[in-house]
Order: C-alpha cells, then structure tokens, then sequence
C-alpha cells in the first residue's frame, strides 16, 4: 500500500469507570469444573468480590457494576491510585485437554499490564493482554492445554491511577485458537539490498534479514508484483530470487499481484503500460497469463506460492476503466481469470481477494455481497486494517467477524503496521508523523508498535470457528535508504515508512519482531 496522509476519524470520549467500592473480605471460591458466574450477574451491582470469583492485592479496586454487554452487569477495575489487584476463579476436575477462555473486554489502556490469564494448568501460564477499547466491546480468547485436572482463571490489573478495564461474559471451554500465519510483506528487500541497506539483529550483528526475521518467529512472507515497473524490481525476476531465500528458511509465501506498473490501492488501479490499449477480452487474457506466468515460474524452481492475491486493495476494482466496481460483471470476470490461473498452476494454492478500510463494515459487505452474488471464486479474504485510517479496534473485529461468518471463508490481516517513532530518518516526511496522528493508547514507541501488534493478532486469533488465519505486517524491511524511496520512477524519492519498519534506524530489529512468536 502507499496512501496519503488521511484525517483520522472523530474518536468516541472516554467512558468514565464507575467508583470502587469499600473492599470486602475476600471469599474463597469454592471449586468446580464449570466457570461460575462468567458474566457477573450473580450478585448484581456493588460485589466487591463476585460470587464465585476470589480477589487478591487491592481488593477495593475491583467489584461489579451496571453496563454489562450482554446482561446487566461487568466486572472492573478502577482505582483513584495505583493498585495491582487479581480476579480468579480456580477450577478443578477438568478432563485434560485443550480449553480456550473467551472474554469481552474493554480496556482506558495506560496500565502497566492488564490481561486475561490461564494459569496452573499443569504447564505454562498463558496470557492475552486486553486491547486498548475505551468505547466499544472487543472479545479475545486464551488458550491453554489442561494437563493436571485443575487451572486457575485469572483477570488481572497493574494499574496506574484512573486506570481502568471492564470484563464480561467469560466462558471457559474445550477448544483450541492461535494464528497459523505470522507473516510480513518484505518486497522492499531486493532494492534496499542493492543500495546498501543493513540489517542487523537487536544486539548489533549484521545478519540476512530473512533469516533474523525468521529467528523472531515470523513463518510467511508477502511480496507484490509489479509487471513492468520503471525501476525493474517488485518484477518476476526480483520475485523468483526472494521467493528462494523465504522457502530456504523454512517459511510460506504469499504472492500479491497489484496488475500494474507500480501502487495500486483503492484510490488508483492504473493498467500496466503494456496493457494499456487492450479492451475487457484481452485484459481478461492478460491476467490470466501474467499470473500463470509468475507463479509456474515460481513453482519449476521450487518455490510454489502458498496463497495468492488476485489484487491488490480492490475496493474500487482493478485495471480501471474496465475492471472497475462500476461493472461488476466485467471485474468478476478479470478476478475469476486471475483464479483460475492460480489453480492451474497449483490447485493446493489459496487465492485470495484483498481489500482495504478493515473497519469499514458497510464496505466490506457491499463488495463481497457483490463478488458473490457475480459468481467470483476465491479461497479467502484479506483487509488491509491501519488503526490510524480504518476505524477502531471495534470497528475491525465486528468487519473481520462478519466477513468470515457471512461468506464462511478464513479471513486474515494482508497489511497492518504501527511507527514506533514519529521523526524521519530520510528527507521526507512520514506518512504517520504526529502524535495527534495515532491511536488513543497506542504510543509512537517500540512498545506502542509491539503491543499494537500483539493486540491486532489477538483479535484475529478470536475470529469464531478458527477462521482468523492470521496477520502479515507491512512493511518489515522498508528502511531509509538513499535510492529506495516510493516512487519506483524517480531514484530521489524519499521513503515515508521508515518509522514503520521492523528494524530502527539502527539497522537492529525492533522489540515489535516479538509479535510473531504470538501463538
């Protein structure tokens, strides 16, 4: 992707937790196999300590109030002063196995830890930290596998003054959740390679940064294709050779065809030159062909494609005027060429259609009710989602949600990113550059970029019936070097991206490379 700068949308005020309550003396939950009073009901308002749930720490912090989600009561944690406090609730005779918690929760953000947490299981305690929500609901899950009969449901705060989070509707069952793909678009490699560029590990040592991202736990790659770009690379050539590193070291790929010379995104799908005269028949040829071509290429040598995007950020539709969303039949058309092509080459391949404004609901239902009901075929779905452009955390999880239940298809993040600073290393400015710029709760920081990450793939990781595939950051490798700006026609172009890098202006790799260890 490469947008410009956007006004970001009007933010909903904060919602004010209610008053803590007098602290009572805590009371011993007694044990079960079954989670008791997971939605806070029991008791009704004003329960320091829930029936059912145990408190430790500051006991006055937490309690039951009105504003439940689905009934008519929450718990929370709030305090006037700093406070560390526990919810738990401990259950025992459990059949071993694997269990999943999922929980609705809302978070003001700013503590120094709030989580969900699955503990003396019988193995490692897990944990999933509450996204910063301060309006809408956001459900999350924690997965644990049971091996002693027995383990503890754990909500926890460590909690600045005014902190606070709101949690509801707990559930506890068999079941299993985490991200098969934990991935990153590294398209820019190749050029900054050739200028340059250095990547290094977080100690310093210069290293290959397939294999540095690699060690961080990152398992898929994206990478664009350009046909007939002014500067040669994105092409089929550069696609072939980074497609060898990625598989040497183990990892999936996905191949993102744009069908242009250069960016395409919902505000432009510019024909490659090459195509430029060609009316609807022969464009129809001319996918088909292109991305048979790339992808047999890519499959003699040994590296067949994982997933395929047929498109790029085609909300508006692709290779305008013809394929334009203001004829669908003739964009079904090209789309369904692109697929069947990907089939051909490998039927085992996913094909994919991505579109961007992940929080956009409305939008999202528009085009795919369209494509469907115009008979185009694909495997999945991926969004674009930039929390600073498309909406809240809310708004994305209730798209992402309805995609994959409306349509039954797996759904997963194609781009998301966060700066973890706001200053330039280049003589351009950033895209993202202000603080007024960035989500409420996430800072411009190393940990605001890490824990943006981790709360995106949680999110994903909560998609019901296991359809959340996962999440690919964009663009890990883009950093500032003179000649790989984002412009492939005009060598001093600057570089807007490079404060949404995975690696700092160090070379090193960030803390935020920690997001692909997320289960």
């Amino acid at each position: 992707m490469f947008h410009p700068r956007r006004a970001l949308r009007a933010l909903l005020p904060p919602l004010v937790a209610g008053l803590a309550l007098t602290a009572l003396p805590a009371q011993t939950a007694t044990a079960a196999s079954t989670l008791a009073n997971g939605d806070f009901e029991t008791g009704g308002s004003g329960a320091a300590t829930p029936a059912g749930w145990s408190e430790y720490g500051d006991m006055a912090a937490s309690y039951t109030e009105p504003g439940g989600r689905g009934g008519g009561h929450r718990l929370s944690h709030w305090s006037s002063s700093a406070y560390k406090v526990e919810t738990y609730q401990y259950l025992s005779g459990l059949a071993n196995g694997d269990y999943r918690l999922t929980a609705w929760v809302r978070s003001g953000g700013g503590q120094n830890a709030a989580y969900l947490a699955l503990k003396n299981c019988g193995g490692a305690e897990q944990r999933t930290d509450l996204p910063v929500s301060d309006s809408g609901w956001i459900r999350i899950v924690v997965p644990v596998r049971v091996t002693n009969n027995q383990c503890t449901i754990s909500v926890n705060s460590d909690g600045r003054a005014g902190n606070w989070i709101n949690v509801d509707d707990l559930t506890f069952a068999r079941g299993t959740s985490g991200l098969p793909v934990k991935g990153a678009d590294i398209s820019s490699l190749p050029k900054s390679e050739a200028r340059g560029g250095v990547y290094r590990t977080a100690s310093g040592a210069v290293g290959d940064p397939v294999a540095i991202l690699k060690s961080a736990g990152m398992n898929y790659a994206r990478l664009k294709v350009w046909v007939n770009p002014a500067d040669g690379y994105n092409d089929k050539a550069h696609v072939l050779a980074l497609a060898k590193r990625i598989k040497a070291q183990g990892m999936k790929l996905l191949v993102d065809f744009h069908y242009s010379d250069a960016w395409a995104d919902p505000g432009k799908q510019t024909k490659p030159a090459a195509w430029a005269g060609h009316g609807y028949g022969q464009l129809k040829k001319d996918v088909h062909d292109h991305t048979y071509d790339v992808l047999d290429a890519l499959r003699k040598q040994g590296t067949t494609a994982d997933m395929v995007q047929v498109g790029n950020e085609i909300n508006g539709g692709m290779l305008w005027n013809e394929g334009s969303t203001s004829n669908w039949t003739q964009l079904a058309g090209l789309l369904n060429s692109g697929y069947d092509a990907v089939k051909e080459v490998s039927p085992s391949t996913v094909a994919a259609l991505h579109l961007a404004e992940g929080g956009d609901l409305e939008g999202t239902r528009w085009w795919f009710d369209n494509a469907v009901s115009h008979g185009v075929r694909f495997d999945a779905i991926g969004l674009s989602y930039y929390g600073y452009w498309h909406g809240t955390l809310h708004d994305f999880q209730t798209t992402l949600d309805d995609a994959a239940g409306r349509y039954g298809k797996p759904v997963f993040v194609a781009e998301t990113a966060y700066p973890f600073r706001l200053d330039s290393e280049d003589g351009l400015e950033n895209i993202i550059d202000l603080d007024g710029e960035l989500v409420p709760g996430y800072p411009a920081s190393t940990t605001g970029q890490t824990r943006w990450m981790n709360d995106v793939a949680s999110i994903v990781e909560a998609v019901p019936n296991g359809r959340g595939l996962g999440v690919f950051y964009w663009e890990a490798t883009w950093t500032a070097r003179g000649g790989n700006g984002w412009d492939p026609a005009d060598p001093s172009s600057g570089n807007g991206w490079e404060n949404q890098a995975l690696f700092g202006y160090d070379d090193r790799a960030l803390p935020a490379t920690a997001w692909f260890r997320h289960r």
